[in-house]
């Protein structure tokens, strides 16, 4: 999956749109207890994501790839 957009959202979670035309959102919640996620608690750190493409990333250094958001985020119906 190549991610196409990427829009942060207030929840700790992620609207996300691939390139075959998917949308669907991904909770970033469950990897905030993680050392390299903890600057994430902030929401103003949290809504400067990047997309990369085959990976979204933050300025703290945090990313995820496009396979660990196919794997479990939710499509949208």
């Amino acid at each position: 999956m190549k991610i196409v957009e990427v829009q942060p959202q207030s929840n700790c979670t992620l609207k996300i749109v691939s390139d075959d035309g998917r949308i669907g959102n991904f909770d970033v919640s469950p990897y905030l207890k993680y050392e390299a996620f903890a600057d994430l608690k902030n929401q103003n750190a949290f809504m400067q994501v990047s997309n990369g493409g085959y990976f979204i990333e933050w300025e703290c250094g945090a990313d995820l790839s496009a396979d660990t958001i196919e794997a479990r985020w939710k499509i949208s119906t």
